[in-house]
């Protein structure tokens, strides 16, 4: 930034803008003295400090000099340091002191700098529009003086191509100078913490730094980028409190928003979460999962027939099963664990096919789909399995106090895959693959591995959901967990996991989860027919993907 004058009661900057300025004294002169006086103080303790710990670091990760020379040098290091510390320990009460001084002054001064800056912005912005208002009446009236001259049809279309253009050199000339107040009074606002960084050393206090991060949001603000990042979401909420209003309306004061309609939405969202976040990972790779449903249909036909109370009512290829004899504990942890062998299996060979072949996932999961629906209706005559030992639901998912712990499940859900996402290799790997394959291969990124691992994981993600579903319903059949896929699916778009690849994050998810639940209950709650719920679905999922790829155009 240009240097800051007040001696004409002007200010101006690197950007060439001026405006009335208030202080009698240089905000720069008078800190900027104080500043030398801390950095003389500074220059023997605090400054030395630094180095040396730098030194220090550098020494221990250099190859160059044998131990016994490492360790002589770093003694001498440490003796140096000590005496820093003194002199830092020494001058620290006058740096605060000067400090205390500098800040005070700012605090007293620079507010009526920044008004200043403020005011003769908002001048500013009146003179551009005036500015633009006066080119756009000129180009207005040399238009319409050139169309009366001419008579010739193609004279006609080039003038009026010319007209048109000229008035978006006058628009972008307007956009120009509102950009640079913009940038000054920016710049104005900022010189303040510039001022402070120096002085603390870059430490900032909380509501500095919320202060500094919201006006750069200002700064950065662009409403068409908002809106396409936040359409949906600002769609869905206005959905909602429509939904708030009109339930008590039309259901005789109901209200939507009660602590057990809250409860029961979080219950619903809760098995949601797990397949949303598991085909999310396929989302990320630019694929997606049609086999969601049926996995989890197979997973809960798996663990009912496990955790049944006696022998099974039905057969599986004519056997009939009997695990009543095993402890209930032993029961439950043999049904998750079928339920994960079985949905990582169907998953992983989806895909070894997509990463083997370069098979679309919309062609390896839609067959896994068919297949695994045909092998269970099959396997067990279409016949429901139910009655489960009735100790179980309540060792699995209990309601403590009336609250569901269903949640908790959830919440591990999230908190694990947030973790293998963020802190992992493999999660790094997934996003480098997902935003460019060949970009990741060349970086050393094992891309057949990556994708066997992230289906598996999506893989695991169903099988506990058809596993807590299993204990929580009453019967279950190879058609149980129809077009849950869309559930998950719709939740992933909604939370900006984009179809495009490499895109995407887990509050995301969560939040696309619970929107879409809130939707579907508060829908509910005013009696619209459940048969409605799939095109409103299907009508998100569309507008949502809508969004994601006019963004990714727009960044193209």
């Amino acid at each position: 930034m240009g240097e800051i004058a007040y001696g004409n009661g002007k200010h101006k900057d690197s950007h060439g803008g001026t405006g009335t300025a208030a202080p009698p004294q240089p905000i720069d002169e008078y800190v900027g003295g104080i500043q030398a006086k801390i950095d003389a103080l500074r220059k023997d303790g605090t400054d030395q400090v630094v180095e040396i710990q730098s030194s220090m670091d550098s020494l221990k990760r250099d190859r160059i000099y044998t131990q016994q020379e490492k360790e002589a040098k770093l003694t001498q290091l440490k003796a140096d340091l000590e005496k820093a510390k003194a002199v830092e320990s020494q001058n620290k009460g006058e740096v605060d002191k000067l400090i205390a001084e500098a800040e005070s002054y700012l605090n007293s001064h620079f507010g009526e700098y920044y008004q200043a800056v403020v005011e003769s912005g908002k001048a500013e912005k009146v003179q551009a529009q005036e500015k633009y208002q006066a080119a756009v009446a000129q180009l207005n009236k040399e238009h319409q003086e050139t169309m009366a001259k001419l008579s010739d049809q193609q004279e006609i279309k080039d003038e009026k191509y010319v007209y048109k253009n000229r008035l978006f050199d006058a628009k972008m000339d307007l956009n120009k100078d509102l950009q640079e107040i913009k940038d000054r009074q920016h710049a104005a606002f900022d010189h303040k913490y510039h001022l402070i960084d120096m002085l603390r050393m870059s430490k900032f206090t909380f509501a500095e730094t919320v202060a500094q991060r919201w006006e750069n949001y200002k700064y950065t603000f662009n409403r068409r980028d908002f809106l396409l990042k936040n359409g949906l979401y600002i769609a869905i909420i206005i959905i909602f409190i429509g939904l708030c209003i009109a339930t008590p309306i039309l259901k005789g004061g109901t209200q939507l928003l009660t602590m057990n309609n809250v409860l029961n939405i979080l219950q619903q969202a809760s098995p949601r979460m797990f397949l949303a976040l598991g085909v999310a990972g396929l989302i990320l790779l630019a694929g997606t999962d049609l086999s969601i449903g049926r996995m989890v249909g197979m997973g809960m036909t798996a663990a009912t027939i496990v955790m049944h109370q006696g022998p099974n009512t039905g057969s599986v290829f004519g056997h009939v099963f009997d695990f009543s004899t095993l402890p209930v504990l032993a029961r439950v942890v043999l049904a998750l664990l079928v339920c994960i062998v079985l949905c990582t299996i169907f998953t992983t060979i989806a895909g070894f096919f997509t990463a083997k072949f370069k098979m679309h996932p919309f062609i390896s999961t839609m067959a896994n789909m068919l297949v695994i629906f045909g092998l269970v209706t099959y396997s067990t005559k279409g016949v429901s399995f139910g009655a489960i030992d009735s100790t179980i639901p309540n060792m699995i998912i209990p309601r403590i106090n009336g609250f569901p712990t269903i949640i908790l499940w959830a919440i591990a859900a999230v908190i694990v895959v947030w973790f293998i996402w963020n802190k992992t290799t493999f999660g790094k790997n997934m996003f480098a693959l997902g935003a460019n394959e060949e970009a990741a291969r060349v970086s050393g990124v094992n891309v057949f591995a990556t994708n066997i691992m992230v289906f598996a994981l999506a893989g695991a993600m169903y099988a506990v959901t058809g596993f807590i579903e299993g204990a929580r319903v009453a019967s279950n059949t190879a058609n149980t967990g129809l077009n849950y896929e869309s559930d998950a699916i719709a939740a992933c778009v909604i939370g900006g996991v984009s179809f495009v690849g490499g895109i995407g994050k887990i509050r995301g998810i969560v939040i696309g989860v619970l929107m879409l639940r809130l939707i579907f209950v508060g829908l509910n709650m005013i009696g619209i027919n459940q048969d409605l719920f799939y095109i409103i679905k299907g009508g998100i999922i569309l507008f949502a993907c809508a969004l994601d790829m006019r963004k990714y155009l727009v960044k193209k």
